[in-house]
């Protein structure tokens, strides 16, 4: 038996990076895993690399009608990560107010609308709903050309913790935490335009010397999920090779 054996889960942005070795991890410790992507083909290949009956369905996190949608086929849910996100550099001049606006639709909005609708469900789990959201270390600490990524993850962090408590107020047995990687091999970063000079810097604020690998994130998601954390709520969890030690 796994540790969210018998537990329905949903992860956005499953189509690859954390989201996709973090529905791996799920279905290997028994949970049904809902794969939210509006990457249709990668949906596919990650549900074919699961063992197990797991669902695919594509959607645009921006979406209100795609959540309300999605809520209302669900029977059930006892674990929901929202992970789905991405991010630039560019300087403040640099952005424009379209820029800045598409950053805080898929990073933090889809955050709330996940919330809003599937919350309903989380609370009628019989094992406790636990949330997890993707935050970052630069909603902790801020950094040059990345205002917009820094603002919409500092708001996934605060929203966290409010939401927290707002279910800890109506007793409806969900926990809500945040998660705070820092440097992580995806094919996000790996797309990411970073100059070679911004990359060793990166690296030399890393005191492990490494960016992390998605299962390594993935793995302190699953604690998250799991009765292992089941104190813990409104909390944040740092994964981030000792850089925001320093």
């Amino acid at each position: 038996m796994g540790v969210l054996d018998r537990r329905v889960a949903l992860v956005t942005g499953a189509a690859s990076g954390i989201g996709r070795a973090t529905a791996q991890s799920f279905a290997r410790e028994g949970a049904h895993v809902w794969l939210v992507d509006r990457n249709a083909d990668g949906l596919a290949q990650v549900r074919a690399e699961l063992d197990g009956d797991h669902h695919v369905h594509q959607l645009d996190v921006t979406d209100e009608a795609g959540w309300i949608a999605l809520a209302n086929s669900l029977d059930r849910l006892d674990v929901l990560v929202n992970n789905a996100g991405f991010g630039v550099f560019r300087s403040i001049a640099d952005t424009t107010l379209e820029h800045w606006r598409s950053i805080m639709a898929v990073n933090l909005d889809s955050v709330f609308l996940a919330t809003k609708y599937l919350l309903p469900l989380l609370a009628r789990s019989t094992h406790g709903g636990a949330i997890v959201n993707m935050s970052s270390i630069r909603g902790i600490a801020g950094a040059a050309n990345t205002a917009s990524y820094c603002a919409s993850k500092g708001g996934v962090r605060m929203f966290t913790k409010a939401t927290a408590l707002e279910c800890a107020a109506l007793g409806n047995n969900v926990r809500a935490n945040s998660i705070h990687p820092g440097h992580v091999a995806t094919p996000l970063t790996a797309g990411a335009h970073v100059s070679e000079e911004d990359r060793r810097a990166l690296l030399a604020d890393t005191p492990i010397g490494r960016k992390a690998m998605p299962e390594e994130i993935a793995d302190a998601i699953l604690f998250l999920a799991s009765d292992a954390s089941r104190y813990m709520t409104g909390a944040e969890l740092v994964v981030d090779g000792g850089s925001t030690a320093q």
